[in-house]
């Protein structure tokens, strides 16, 4: 697929996908769905891509879906069933599950308002890293809806219960400190520093042990769903898995020559 509405890189083992409208403030598109999905699926079956980052271009990270589409859409005399094909044709639900299915770090960093499909799509990163003029709100409510990317299975395993019904109910918008004390962004940086701030920490991970840190964010996830007996077995059966690999090796002897790692993802 060409890319039209977002750009993908790839340099140093970081795999970065801007959204590219910034004339609609990266309002979703089918295309730009289709073509965030491509740039996912490409990512994780990249050996070479250790780490994958999403932006935006302009002031906005992603407005969400188009109230005037919607509205549109939701005018035709058709069944509910025909109406939400036309308006998601799919692709927020398939975003969700090429994510989860990324066994590699997904960082967001989130330049600058996040709204409704925006937000849930920045709510399916591993790591959140703000613009200081970021913002966000689950607009859904606002529209008459509720989200309809995964928002309500994604935000609370983020921000617990208590925070995330208040924000899918109210619909209100947060800056980003508040999204730090909340615990939805792990850092908040300047807006100049953004893109440095990001680039260090996916750096970091880029150059870390590849085996390990995928391993890592499957127990993570899978342990969300498990009981204490069953997430030790993962981790068991995880751990053989690690041990047996060069990086394995390379650690403790990096440690007793005193000098830096060098993993190669092995």
């Amino acid at each position: 697929m060409e890319f039209r509405d977002i750009l993908y890189t790839r340099e140093d083992g970081i795999a970065t996908i801007t959204l590219n409208q910034p004339q609609t403030l990266n309002a979703l598109t089918t295309r730009m769905q289709q073509e965030w999905i491509r740039a996912i699926e490409d990512a994780a079956n990249d050996d070479e891509v250790r780490v994958l980052v999403v932006t935006g271009a302009g002031r906005a990270f992603c407005a969400g879906a188009n109230p005037r589409a919607l509205d549109h859409v939701r005018q035709k005399q058709t069944s509910p069933m025909t109406r939400r094909r036309d308006l998601l044709d799919e692709g927020s639900q398939s975003m969700a599950r090429a994510v989860t299915d990324l066994g590699k770090p997904y960082i967001g960093s989130i330049n600058g308002a996040a709204v409704g499909g925006g937000m849930d799509l920045a709510s399916m990163c591993d790591i959140r890293i703000a613009s200081d003029r970021a913002k966000f709100s689950m607009a859904f409510v606002r529209m008459g809806v509720i989200p309809a990317s995964g928002g309500c299975y994604f935000l609370p395993r983020i921000v617990g219960i208590a925070n995330a019904c208040e924000l899918v109910w109210t619909g209100r918008m947060i800056d980003a400190q508040e999204a730090l004390r909340m615990g939805y962004v792990s850092k908040v940086v300047p807006h100049d520093e953004l893109a440095m701030a990001t680039k260090e920490l996916a750096t970091q991970l880029a150059k870390g042990p590849a085996v390990a840190i995928r391993m890592a964010k499957r127990l993570i996830y899978r342990s969300l769903e498990l009981d204490l007996n069953k997430a030790l077995e993962d981790h068991d059966l995880a751990m053989l898995i690690v041990e047996s690999t060069e990086d394995a090796k390379e650690g403790p002897r990096a440690w007793v020559e005193k000098r830096e790692p060098i993993f190669k993802g092995r």
